[in-house]
């Protein structure tokens, strides 16, 4: 942790963080692996980081759900997970996650850059690192780093993925899935695809000034399509492990292709989004959110 630590104060290294399933721990490529654990002042992270290199760029992999899968996605500590990349140097992260189709065109193994992102959930103040004495509101209008989409968009077609783009994720608690009602209601909206765990990861990293961008990787027709099965964990599973692989391949395409320095309009969400006066920043506050911080103390 100590040598992680020095690397990511230097202006020099900057990680790329994936988080997603345990499956893509076992990455082609992936040398110099070392297991990290980082605590945080939002509690545990959903278990300890995997960090190594790819293609000569420096990565950090975090089973989003445990190694194991052990946390409901409402039990995800999303504050934690995105504070501890942050720590870690981590500028941009891709987001591996299971969702399913709203539309009958998007088809199980399907490859979904999604654009936006509508909030069912109710744990947005669980989706912030501000409150306490500092008040920050960052622009959100576009959820999701359309450099870093536009990277995994291309990484994805020379991957031969059947891949989609643009589109908007329903973002629900679970860890029930849709009824046919609400699943119908998202179809006839118009909505894309649905899951579990992304707002919360999305809305975090951009307070972080971490870009952020998300593979959806289609399992299944959720409950409103007559003549599909309605799902079920082991369709889920199944369709899981066969998207692993073309995540995989994805992500080694896509890495290469990420700038060394950070340098999108995500990387400065904070300029103009904190609007209580430095010097009534509580110290408490301040050294909470260290990392984050950091560069406008």
């Amino acid at each position: 942790m100590a040598k992680l630590n020095r690397e990511a104060a230097s202006s020099e290294v900057y990680r790329i963080g994936i988080i997603g399933g345990t499956g893509l721990y076992d990455m082609p490529g992936l040398e110099a692996a070392r297991w990290v654990r980082v605590a945080t002042p939002f509690g545990q992270p959903s278990d300890a980081f995997l960090a190594g290199r790819i293609a000569g760029r420096e990565v950090v992999f975090l089973a989003r759900h445990g190694r194991g899968h052990r946390l409901l996605p409402s039990e995800l500590n999303h504050r934690a997970n995105i504070w501890a990349m942050k720590k870690l140097g981590v500028a941009w992260i891709i987001s591996v996650s299971a969702v399913g189709s709203l539309q009958a065109r998007y088809r199980p193994c399907d490859v979904v850059l999604i654009d936006q992102f509508l909030d069912r959930t109710k744990k947005s103040a669980e989706h912030t690192f501000f409150g306490d004495g500092i008040v920050a509101h960052v622009a959100f209008a576009h959820p999701i780093c359309e450099e870093l989409r536009q990277i995994l968009l291309s990484s994805a077609r020379a991957c031969g993925a059947r891949v989609h783009d643009g589109g908007t994720y329903v973002c629900m608690e679970g860890p029930a899935f849709s009824t046919r009602a609400e699943s119908l209601t998202n179809h006839k909206l118009g909505y894309d695809v649905i899951g579990m765990t992304n707002l919360g990861e999305a809305k975090c990293a951009r307070e972080a000034e971490i870009a952020y961008a998300t593979l959806a990787m289609v399992t299944d027709y959720d409950a409103w399509k007559e003549d599909a099965d309605h799902v079920t964990v082991e369709m889920v599973l199944e369709y899981l492990h066969r998207n692993a692989e073309m995540a995989k391949r994805i992500i080694c395409e896509s890495i290469p292709k990420i700038p060394l320095q950070p340098g999108c309009a995500c990387h400065q969400a904070l300029k103009s989004a904190i609007l209580t006066d430095k010097k009534l920043w509580p110290s408490h506050i301040k050294r909470k959110l260290g990392p984050i911080l950091a560069k406008y103390m």
